[in-house]
C-alpha cells in the first residue's frame, strides 16, 4: 500500500524538477482530486483539469478565503502583480482581453514569420560556428524574446537584467514556500513596472507601428487602459510573451533528443512540424499548472471544494493522462492525432493569447534546427531551472555540425 506521503502533491521532492511526471501518474491513479495539507485542492486527470479551465472560476485571489502560500497577495505596494487580465474576473477581464485582442491579431503574429525565420537562422549560424553551445542562451531565450521586444517597439534594453526579473517574477505563478523567494517577487515586479513605466512615457513622446503604440490608444467600447493596467497587461506580454516559448524549444530539443526515431521523423517528413509541435506541448508542457478559485462549493469527480478555495488545475499532469491520449501517452510521437487536445495553453475565457505566436516560434525553430544539423547532439548534462511551474532547462549544451 502507497504511504499517504508518498501521495501528497509534493514539488519540493528531490528529483521533481527533473522529472514531475512520475508524481503525477501516481496522483492521477490514487488521488487525482486532492485536498492538500497546505489548504490548496490539486487536480491531475484530463477530463477533470479540461472541464475545471471551462468551468469560469475566478483567478483572483482576492476570492480566497485565505491565501495559502502568496504572501504578496495584498502587497499594497505591488506593481503589475494581480492586475494583469491573467489574474482578472469579467467584466474586467473581458474588457482587458478585447482592448489587448484588437491590437494582437492572428494577422500581425502571421505578418512576423519572415522575421522569426531571419532569427533562428542567425542564430543556427552562430551554433554552427560554434560547435558546441548553449541551446537555450543560442536560440530557445533569444529567439521569442526579439520578438515579443519587436512587436511591442520596446526601446533598447539590458536584456540579462529584464531576463533575471522576469525569471523571477513568473515564480508569482506558483507554491512560494517562503517568504524570501515571496519578498524577491515583489522587488522584480516593483523593478520591472518601473521599467515599463519609463519605456511607456518613451513610447508616447515616440510612437510607432507597434503593439505597444496600439495598446496606448487602443479603446473598445468607450475604454481604454487606464495608467496601472496599460503597465499590467505589458508586463504580461514581455514576460509571458518569451518566458513559455523558451521551455516549449528546449523542452521540445530534449524531447527529440532523448527519442531518436521521432528526430529521423521529423526530418524526414518536414510537413509534420505543426503537429509535431502540438505533441512537444502535450509531452513537456511549457506551464505545468494554472490556478481557480472557487467563489461557490464546486464539485469535481465527485468531490466537493469548498467557496474561496485555491485549486491547482495540473496541465503536465493533464496532457499525459493515458485515460484520454492512450495507454502510451508518456511517450512521444509526433503523428499523435489527438495531441492538439493538449491543454498546455489553457482553456476557455483564459486560453492562452499568445498561443498562435508560440506555435509559430516552435514550428519555425525546431524545423529549422533539426534540419540544418542532422549530427545535433547533447554536448553535456541538462541544468533545470528549478522552478515548478514554468520549467525547463536553464542551461542546454549541444553539439552541432553544420551543412549547406
Amino acid at each position: 500500500m502507497t504511504d499517504v506521503n508518498e501521495l501528497l502533491f509534493n514539488p519540493f521532492a528531490p528529483g521533481f524538477s527533473e522529472n514531475p511526471y512520475e508524481q503525477y501518474k501516481m496522483l492521477r491513479d490514487e488521488d487525482p482530486v486532492q485536498e492538500h495539507p497546505l489548504g490548496f485542492w490539486f487536480v491531475s486527470r484530463y477530463e477533470d483539469v479540461s472541464a475545471l479551465l471551462r468551468a469560469g472560476l475566478s483567478v483572483d485571489v482576492a476570492n480566497l478565503a485565505e491565501s495559502p502560500f502568496e504572501y504578496f497577495a495584498a502587497d499594497e505596494d505591488a506593481g503589475a502583480l494581480n492586475r494583469s487580465m491573467l489574474d482578472r474576473d469579467p467584466p474586467d477581464h473581458t474588457r482587458l482581453r478585447s482592448l489587448v485582442t484588437k491590437v494582437f491579431t492572428r494577422r500581425a503574429i502571421a505578418a512576423l514569420e519572415p522575421k522569426i525565420v531571419g532569427l533562428v537562422d542567425s542564430a543556427l549560424d552562430r551554433m554552427a560556428e560554434k560547435g558546441d553551445s548553449d541551446l537555450v542562451e543560442e536560440l530557445a531565450f533569444p529567439l521569442p524574446f526579439a520578438v515579443i521586444s519587436e512587436m511591442l517597439g520596446m526601446p533598447p534594453t539590458d536584456h540579462s537584467r529584464i531576463r533575471e526579473l522576469s525569471g523571477t517574477l513568473v515564480r508569482s505563478l506558483e507554491i512560494v514556500a517562503d517568504e524570501e523567494t515571496a519578498r524577491a517577487i515583489m522587488a522584480a515586479d516593483r523593478e520591472l513596472t518601473s521599467i515599463t513605466r519609463e519605456v511607456i512615457a518613451w513610447k508616447r513622446a515616440n510612437p510607432a507601428d507597434d503593439l505597444l503604440t496600439a495598446l496606448i490608444a487602443a479603446e473598445h467600447d468607450g475604454h481604454v487602459l487606464d495608467g496601472d493596467e496599460l503597465v499590467a497587461q505589458v508586463v504580461l506580454l514581455y514576460v509571458a510573451g518569451h518566458e513559455t516559448t523558451v521551455n516549449l524549444i528546449a523542452n521540445g530539443v530534449n524531447a527529440l533528443l532523448r527519442n531518436p526515431s521521432q528526430l529521423a521523423l521529423l526530418r524526414d517528413q518536414p510537413d509534420l512540424a505543426p503537429n509535431a509541435v502540438e505533441e512537444f506541448l502535450r509531452y513537456d508542457s511549457p506551464v505545468q499548472q494554472t490556478r481557480r478559485v472557487t467563489t461557490s462549493p464546486h464539485t469535481v469527480a465527485g468531490k466537493e471544494i469548498p467557496a474561496g478555495t485555491f485549486v491547482l488545475a495540473c496541465l503536465g499532469s493533464a496532457n499525459r493522462d493515458e485515460r484520454f491520449f492512450g495507454p502510451d501517452a508518456s511517450s512521444l510521437r509526433l503523428d499523435r492525432p489527438e495531441a492538439r487536445h493538449q491543454v498546455s495553453f489553457g482553456a476557455g475565457p483564459h486560453h492562452c493569447l499568445g498561443a498562435a505566436l508560440a506555435r509559430l516560434e516552435g514550428q519555425v525553430a525546431m524545423s529549422r534546427l533539426v534540419q540544418r544539423f542532422p549530427e545535433l547532439g547533447f554536448a553535456g548534462e541538462l541544468e533545470w531551472n528549478g522552478r515548478i511551474n514554468l520549467r525547463g532547462p536553464s542551461k542546454f549544451p549541444v553539439t552541432v555540425h553544420a551543412t549547406a
